[in-house]
């Protein structure tokens, strides 16, 4: 395949939003999901804000022929102050004050099961590959690509979460030097364990 890596864009929302929320859908329903919103609905116009850990200047995309077969971001635990502060004015003018109370809520709940990564861990998120090009090398290319950015900014460690129901994903992450640091029970209904996995950049 003659593939692209490149930012993400606004335009790439609807191929992006769908993958993004394919990285874990039981988990954004849950903290997203909320009257006549669906966790689909909240990540759309946060993506296409470009701001924030869902927005899409933060995303890359692996692109074949103007169709994008994946996408994911990274980051740091430098970030989730402001990360953390986008992501509470999205929601507020998402769901308004009232509702955005219990979706801030969910999301420190879901915190405790996934918590913001360290200070200085390099942090893989929203990976996600289109299911018809799965299998092909495509999670392997984005994770390597993802990798190099955090060592071009001075990182030496990167990690990332799996829940426990996706062992496909937890085999690709190991096969490229990924190790089991710990594992978390769920206590939120419908969402699985999960493990940190992490290793040397």
């Amino acid at each position: 395949m003659s593939l692209m890596i490149r930012r993400a864009t606004p335009a790439d929302a609807d191929a992006c939003v769908p993958l993004i929320y394919s990285s874990g859908p039981a988990a954004f329903e849950r903290v997203f999901a909320s009257g006549q919103l669906s966790a689909q609905d909240f990540l759309r116009p946060a993506f296409c804000s470009g701001l924030g850990q869902f927005g899409c200047q933060q995303h890359w995309v692996i692109e074949e022929n103007g169709q994008i077969l994946a996408t994911g971001t990274a980051y740091s635990g430098r970030d989730t102050l402001a990360y953390g502060l986008r992501s509470a004015r999205q929601i507020i003018a998402s769901y308004g004050l009232g509702a955005a109370l219990g979706v801030l809520g969910r999301g420190l709940a879901m915190e405790r099961l996934i918590p913001p990564p360290p200070r200085n861990t390099w942090y893989l998120a929203h990976l996600g590959v289109a299911t018809q090009a799965r299998g092909q090398g495509l999670g392997q290319q984005l994770i390597e690509h993802l990798e190099q950015q955090g060592r071009a900014a001075g990182f030496e460690r990167a990690a990332l979460d799996v829940a426990v129901s996706n062992p496909r994903a937890q085999a690709l992450y190991e096969r490229l030097g990924y190790r089991l640091e710990k594992e978390r029970r769920s206590t939120i209904a419908g969402v699985a364990d999960h493990r940190y996995l992490a290793k040397v950049l």
